[in-house]
């Protein structure tokens, strides 16, 4: 089975449009289409429905996700296996739009030269991710470790605190704020549809909870795009989107991004490591963190009693 064409499906489930999947595979998305055309040939199968708004996986192409994932993982487990002190630092950023990345990017910038491969377990929970830090498969990952304890073997740090904004539409009644509080969001209704993963909807349940919020997490994910669609063209959905996550919608959507304040809440996210490995390049960007953490963490803000 072609790796390649696994990893391109992987891709477009994840995105859910070839386009982005080819961007960031950095191919064409001609190229990304027939590398699944292969895949959908090899097993006769469809894997995706093509819809106005991008790709849906078909009921195939669920079953596929989980085992094609695992497929890629083994992949890097073999590579990783027979280049030990020459490979690349492997850290799971978990979504290439969010903070981890986003700082992961910024330490690449300050050095060119290093070798990195950024893994993204947008999909695995925290407990599989630490498995895969200490089995020596990643080198880091980020995490908020809300009910869970850190094995022996591995180490902790809070170095991010992604701010949260709200997102509305130009016809919501909060649209024109220049900012607004948490008290404010009281009467509103907080929508985030699709969220399985027990860390975020935990952080948001302890969210909702500490200021009497309504944050509804029910119902399917259609993905970042209908979203955004569906939050521009109502008049009273919003959502929240952290100040580290990189969105973009057509200018006609006309959406705002609203600092939320008196506190702002922030998404706390600790970096994990094996506290024996030596990979040179890890000590650096450990570093690199503390000292960002240290610049850019203020007073003002919230986090769940867990996470202090």
């Amino acid at each position: 089975m072609d790796l390649d064409a696994v990893r391109t499906f992987v891709s477009v489930a994840e995105t859910g449009q070839f386009q982005a999947a080819a961007d960031d595979l950095r191919i064409t998305q001609q190229g990304a289409s027939r590398r699944v055309a292969s895949l959908e040939r090899e097993l006769g199968v469809q894997l995706f429905a093509r819809t106005a708004r991008g790709a849906r996986l078909t009921v195939d192409g669920q079953a596929l996700l989980p085992h094609a994932r695992e497929l890629l993982r083994a992949a890097e487990r073999v590579v990783a296996a027979v280049a030990p002190g020459r490979r690349a630092l492997r850290i799971d950023v978990v979504a290439r739009r969010v903070a981890p990345s986003n700082a992961l990017y910024a330490f690449y910038q300050e050095h060119p030269g290093i070798e990195l491969d950024v893994v993204t377990l947008a999909h695995a929970d925290a407990a599989t991710a630490l498995a895969e830090v200490g089995a020596g498969t990643l080198d880091a990952t980020f995490r908020s470790l809300r009910g869970l304890d850190v094995p022996r073997e591995l180490r902790a740090a809070r170095v991010l605190d992604d701010r949260h904004q709200l997102l509305v539409g130009p016809r919501h009644p909060l649209a024109d704020a220049k900012a607004v509080t948490v008290a404010d969001l009281a009467a509103h209704r907080i929508w985030m549809p699709g969220m399985v993963d027990a860390e975020p909807l935990g952080y948001y349940e302890d969210l909702a909870a500490a200021f009497g919020l309504t944050i509804d997490t029910a119902g399917p994910s259609f993905g970042a795009e209908a979203l955004l669609a569906e939050i521009a063209d109502s008049p009273q959905l919003a959502t929240f989107v952290c100040e580290g996550t990189r969105y973009l919608w057509p200018e006609s959507y006309d959406l705002r991004r609203i600092p939320i304040i008196d506190p702002t809440p922030v998404y706390p996210l600790s970096v994990i490591w094996r506290a024996d490995n030596p990979h040179p390049v890890l000590a650096h960007f450990l570093d690199y963190l503390h000292t960002r953490y240290e610049t850019t963490s203020t007073d003002g803000t919230w986090v769940p009693d867990w996470a202090r």
